[in-house]
């Protein structure tokens, strides 16, 4: 969804207490990577039959890239070669950065990522990874509460859209008869940070339980968005903006799987070969709906292949979708 934006001098009121050395984006390098002592809680979000389960980026400056979602997201490096990069959290892979330096820039009127959002596993996380990206220099885009949610908004080097956010309770969301009630509101920064240390956090990681809740598209068409997340990919239909730019899609009743809108890219086409940004979306599905999901596709005429216990497919703009059995 849209964030209200604000400035650096302003979000320095709600961070700062006492003197505090800015790194101005430079961020140090981590010595170790943490293993967890004990399996992590499930987020709501990926307790559905169907959820998100990584994305893969093509990106131009894969050092570059790879330090940023390691220090600044607090990701954990899985794996590393001279081609690719695979970070995640408690061993569970959910970003691959592919080395494409000869990739023109992701185009914003093109289909495409509008962002990534990854979900903390509670409120006073995301506050303290607020300070910690404030204190390391990451300049954010918009902060906003959503009703269901509280998120902040910001890019990677290379201009892909990331949200860092924390869920509400579901017992606190409201219905009506458009499905779930969500808005952009202002975001209560003073109760974000209440209570947390506004001190540097050397080597920062990201905590146990850090996955991605859902991902947000630029389509060319929101109907056609629908169709295909709904008519193929057996999502519900969780909110359509009264303007129809954007709508937002779900399995298991959670707010939001995904999101597609058209503020950027209205009628845009296939997207085109050999520009950066994202390659690929994992869903987890639930073995008992992966038969519906053959057919849905094979209803509708769509190309999809059988790949190493997954089907793989394209969205209407080109974008390959990969649904594998959890």
């Amino acid at each position: 969804m849209n964030a209200n934006r604000i400035g650096r001098r302003a979000l320095l009121h709600f961070i700062t207490t006492g003197a505090i050395v800015l790194s101005g984006g430079t961020f140090a390098a981590r010595a170790t990577e943490k293993t967890p002592s004990a399996a992590p809680s499930k987020s709501f979000a990926v307790t559905t039959p169907i959820h998100v389960r990584s994305v893969t980026l093509r990106v131009r400056d894969l050092d570059r890239m790879t330090r940023y979602y390691r220090e600044v997201i607090g990701l954990d490096l899985l794996a590393r070669d001279a081609g690719k990069s695979e970070l995640g959290k408690d061993g569970a892979l959910l970003l691959t950065l592919l080395a494409r330096p000869d990739d023109k820039p992701d185009d914003k009127v093109s289909a495409g990522l509008y962002h990534t959002a990854f979900l903390m596993p509670d409120r006073r996380a995301l506050g303290a990874w607020l300070i910690h990206a404030y204190i390391s220099g990451a300049a954010f885009t918009g902060f906003a509460d959503h009703l269901v949610s509280e998120a902040l908004y910001l890019d990677d080097p290379e201009g892909n859209g990331i949200e860092v956010y924390a869920d509400r309770s579901p017992m606190q969301w409201a219905w009506d008869k458009g499905g779930v009630v969500m808005a952009t509101e202002e975001l209560d920064m003073d109760g974000l940070v209440a209570g947390l240390p506004r001190t540097p956090t050397p080597n920062y990681s990201a905590p146990s339980g850090l996955r991605i809740g859902h991902i947000h598209m630029r389509v060319g068409d929101v109907a056609a968005a629908q169709d295909f997340y709904i008519g193929a990919a057996g999502l519900d239909l969780m909110r359509l903006l009264p303007d129809s730019s954007a709508a937002f899609f779900a399995n298991g009743r959670y707010h939001h799987h995904v999101g597609s809108n058209i503020w950027q890219s209205n009628g845009a086409g296939k997207r085109p070969e050999g520009m950066s940004g994202l390659e690929e979306t994992v869903f987890a599905c639930a073995p008992d709906l992966m038969e519906g999901l053959r057919g849905r596709l094979r209803a509708r005429g769509l190309d999809h292949a059988e790949t190493g216990g997954g089907v793989d497919t394209l969205d209407p703009w080109g974008s390959r979708i990969r649904f594998v059995v959890v």
